[in-house]
């Protein structure tokens, strides 16, 4: 019993000095975080030469909320992006991506989208008092500039197709464009009725001082449709990252942090756009 006590003693003093061995600590993970350097407001780098835009920011919050993980910001290009993230070059990457069948096949998507982009139609000012919503379109004429089967706009044009068979958009294969420009100027000569198109590149491209087809600014008008998801892309290996990140941008929804950077970026809350 002496001999017993005696242990317990020198133990306790032990531990009280620090001679014990510490609880080992769990590892931190380091994130490589990919995101495009130019897409403003959603992903950018700023005057300060930091990683910037909502994306970028949602992220941020998103390391606060997970200690278990330290994130590292890679501004680059979209190709670089994607392939990179496919190869693990990078563990994440982030540029307003849409989700698609072929997507999936490559990357993890998590359940929870991080924002949302806002698809719509550029059509002839002349017309906006009969075009309105999708569904006035497709009875005025349905003349839409086509659309190459790997874009993801195609998708949604065909699933409209699907739900409205009484009411259809004349939805044709294209080839990529060499340039967006491409559908404003056929719209604009009357080759076709409408060209889909994101709201924030037909501000870009339109609306926004210096544009390149500011001429166009008083002969096209934008129609919005709906809101799109967009995702964060996970390298395959990386299935325990990407629930930790549903976790937690769980709760950035729900306390209004997405909300308000959203606000902040966009002046308004895109995601309110979302089906």
């Amino acid at each position: 019993m002496k001999k017993l006590v005696t242990l317990v003693v020198v133990a306790a003093v032990a531990v009280s000095f620090g001679f014990a061995k510490p609880a080992k600590k769990s590892k931190v993970q380091k994130i490589k975080v990919a995101h495009t350097n130019y897409y403003v407001p959603y992903d950018f780098v700023n005057d300060k030469g930091e990683s910037d835009g909502f994306e970028v920011s949602v992220l941020k919050e998103i390391d606060k909320l997970l200690p278990d993980y330290e994130f590292e910001y890679y501004p680059t290009s979209d190709d670089d992006l994607l392939i990179g993230v496919l190869q693990g070059k990078y563990d994440v990457g982030t540029k307003g991506v849409w989700i698609t069948p072929e997507r999936q096949k490559k990357y993890i998507f998590p359940k929870t989208p991080i924002g949302a982009s806002v698809i719509g139609f550029v059509i002839r000012s002349e017309n906006a008092d009969e075009i309105t919503d999708i569904e006035s379109f497709a009875k005025f004429s349905g003349k839409l500039v086509p659309i190459s089967p790997s874009n993801a706009q195609y998708a949604i044009i065909d699933g409209y197709n699907k739900e409205h068979p009484d009411n259809q958009i004349k939805l044709v294969a294209g080839d990529q464009f060499q340039a967006n420009g491409d559908g404003y100027v056929w719209v604009n000569e009357g080759r076709y009725d409408a060209y889909v198109d994101i709201k924030l590149t037909y501000q870009n491209n339109i609306l926004k001082e210096g544009a390149p087809y500011a001429s166009y600014k008083d002969k096209l008008s934008y129609v919005t449709y709906k809101g799109i998801p967009t995702w964060p892309i996970f390298n395959k290996k990386h299935q325990a990252f990407a629930d930790a990140y549903d976790e937690a941008i769980k709760i950035l929804k729900e306390n209004g942090t997405v909300s308000k950077l959203a606000i902040e970026y966009f002046g308004e809350d895109i995601s309110a756009l979302l089906d």
